[in-house]
């Protein structure tokens, strides 16, 4: 098995060392405007901040408490989640009394959920 693997990693491998300069002319300056966007993935890599994230998709809105039975977890959990997406820019509240409800920032963060989903359905 590790000949199998070996010889892929080989298979797809450059076997010289040359680059095309007009692209990397073009691409290189370019490369820095992804900073901090590995932040929004790491917030949505977590299968329980990524199930709040899909939930408040489906839902113009949740309540904490019911995002907590939603995930089956406390509403400590829940709200402990719910308060890292929305410092990490994917979620926003508003306070009803002494309930609070969270929805999602924009509709990027659908568009997100959305392909993400559908590309791991697909084959």
């Amino acid at each position: 098995m590790a000949e199998k693997t070996k010889s892929k990693q080989v298979a797809d491998t450059c076997d010289t060392s040359c680059f095309n300069e007009e692209i990397v002319i073009r691409v290189q300056p370019k490369i820095n405007e992804v900073n901090g966007v590995e932040l929004l993935f790491k917030a949505m890599s977590d299968a329980t901040r990524l199930k709040i994230i899909y939930a408040l998709t489906l839902e113009e809105e949740l309540c904490v408490c019911d995002v907590a039975h939603i995930i089956g977890s406390s509403t400590a959990t829940a709200s402990h989640h719910l308060r890292l997406l929305r410092n990490m820019g994917l979620a926003k509240y508003r306070k009803e009394g002494k309930l609070v409800y969270y929805s999602v920032k924009d509709y990027h963060v659908h568009q997100l959920v959305s392909i993400a989903l559908e590309h791991s359905r697909e084959d």
